[in-house]
Formats: C-alpha cells, structure tokens, sequence
C-alpha cells in the first residue's frame, strides 16, 4: 500500500488533486482540505504531486 501524506497547512484547497487524479483517490474534506479517501486506488502515477500548486502532497512513489 502506498502512503501518502498531506500538508494541511500548506494545502489551499483548491481541487487540484481531486482534478488530476484519475484514480479518484483524493476528496476536499469538510475543512476544504484535500484528503487521501481512497488510497488502496492509487496507481501511483504521481499526478497529484505534479498539480499541486501548493506541493501539499508527498508520496513515497514519486
């Protein structure tokens, strides 16, 4: 199982993780902070961290 850790405090919520994974593993939580929701999907294809404008993602596959 990959990790995936989120920086809320860096994290702006715009969407863009929620946007460019096409594996639908993030959602913007009631904070409108991103949330790894459905991490046994990922494809590990490191989208989220190339779009994310704030670099709130880290992924030990990327």
């Amino acid at each position: 199982m990959v990790s995936i850790k989120i920086d809320v405090d860096a994290c702006i919520g715009c969407g863009s993780c929620v946007d460019v994974c096409p594996a639908g593993v993030y959602e913007l939580n009631d904070d409108d902070k991103s949330e790894a929701v459905n991490m046994d999907d990922c494809i590990e294809c490191c989208a989220c961290i190339e779009g994310c404008p704030q670099s709130a993602i880290s992924h030990d596959s990327c």
